[in-house]
């Protein structure tokens, strides 16, 4: 709880030290380790990594929650406070600290192997980086920001209240949670007087928790698409995007597909759901085919490993290795450079979901099946018109109301006196 005697901290000047690290293993057991400064194994984050595994999340789930953890914990040994003693006025001054000061810029990885500090590395040779959070003049998209985003601070709101709740229950744990729930929402069981005919609401929120701002899905023109595919240069980057735009696979679900996952008479490819990890067979456009074949027929002309069981995607270049999602998004990025955009691969799936929502002979629970969505209202956002639609829309109706005041009134009908018209409705007839 707080105290009346906790001391203000100068928020203002503190620097978030970057000691520990997050680690990943090759140990099926444990995917991912938290080091702290000594490279010692952070045995209350091993316990808490431990238990999501068994819940069933993927490694890439806990990665996610051992960033947030790592941050925390940066936090603590800043202040030199245990984690199982930490109260709510240090958890306030961490939500504090997350919503005003800027993100800690790392040093280069190249920069830090040669033994270069912050002062002493070199600057880079151009300066035509855009400052941070500001909208591309293509897309319309802001630049990440200098400061943690909303969506951020809700993740890391959420990741350390469940971290507190795990040792809670396991008496391991402090006493009262550092992140508590609202103190409106935490009194009584949450949806209580839920109606069946009605969607759950979110009643169990956090009391450090942001709001966070609702985003429309934004889809790629079909111009600034055909556009970004002419800038692609290999046909299994061509291959990717007329998959991706055409069957509203995540960018991760289609890169764990299998080479016998294709089936070309069919037009299915197979992927693994990111959520439920189950298998599904998704139906694709015959150009997405034809780039296959293409990418196909070079790989095996280079040697590329091929086998019915081994990944389907691969590097362009030995050795060999499969294609993750950070080299396909180095790929999509290159592209975007050329254009001068700052589209994302998960814009490709709103842009297929948008083309099959927006299909007046496609159901909508049949979109719902292909994205994945485990609730229709989820889908039913690819129904209103994009951005760029309705902009287009309200530019027209202000070109209309200009035209109209411009145009000359029509002359009265036979036998009405112009001047008595005037007199009575002025200059409106």
């Amino acid at each position: 709880m707080l105290q009346g005697d906790v001391p203000e901290r100068d928020l203002a000047t503190f620097a978030l030290p970057e000691l520990g690290r997050l680690q990943e293993t090759d140990e099926q057991w444990a995917p991912y380790q938290l080091l702290d400064q000594d490279g010692v194994v952070v045995a209350p984050v091993r316990a808490f990594f431990a238990e999501l595994q068994a819940e069933g999340k993927p490694a890439s789930t806990i990665r996610s929650y051992g960033m947030d953890l790592l941050r925390w914990w940066r936090f603590l040994w800043a202040l030199d406070i245990e984690w199982n003693r930490a109260t709510r006025a240090d958890a306030r001054d961490f939500t504090r600290w997350m919503q005003i000061a800027n993100k800690p810029q790392r040093l280069h990885w190249r920069h830090r192997n040669t033994g270069h500090s912050e002062k002493t590395a070199p600057k880079p040779r151009t300066t035509r980086k855009k400052i941070p959070g500001t909208p591309n003049a293509i897309t319309g998209k802001a630049s990440p920001g200098p400061q943690y985003a909303a969506r951020t601070r809700a993740h890391s709101e959420t990741v350390l209240r469940t971290f507190y709740d795990f040792h809670q229950d396991e008496g391991t744990g402090p006493i009262i949670n550092p992140f508590p729930l609202d103190r409106s929402r935490r009194s009584g069981r949450a949806n209580a007087h839920h109606k069946p005919d009605q969607p759950f609401k979110a009643e169990r929120t956090g009391r450090y928790r942001p709001v966070i701002p609702k985003r429309a899905p934004r889809r790629i023109p079909d111009e600034m698409f055909n556009a970004l595919f002419a800038a692609l240069r290999h046909n299994r980057d061509r291959a990717l995007l007329a998959f991706w735009v055409s069957n509203g696979a995540r960018a991760e679900e289609l890169l764990s597909s299998r080479q016998r996952d294709v089936l070309p008479g069919q037009q299915l490819v197979g992927v693994i759901r990111k959520g439920t990890r189950a298998y599904q067979q998704l139906p694709c456009s015959t150009d997405a085919f034809v780039w296959l074949r293409l990418y196909q027929e070079e790989a095996r002309r280079d040697g590329v490993p091929h086998g019915k069981n081994l990944p389907l995607w691969w590097t362009l270049r030995r050795p060999w290795r499969p294609l993750n999602y950070d080299t396909a998004r180095a790929m999509f990025n290159r592209a975007n450079d050329l254009l001068g955009a700052n589209w994302t691969l998960h814009d490709l799936r709103h842009t297929a979901s948008y083309r099959l929502a927006r299909d007046p002979n496609m159901p909508l629970t049949d979109v719902q099946w292909v994205l994945g969505h485990a609730h229709l209202t989820t889908t039913q956002l690819y129904l209103p018109a994009s951005q760029d639609e309705v902009i287009e829309r309200v530019r027209a109706h202000h070109a209309r109301r200009a035209e109209q005041r411009d145009r000359p009134p029509a002359p009265p009908a036979p036998g009405y006196n112009s001047d008595s018209l005037k007199t009575l409705f002025g200059n409106s007839w």
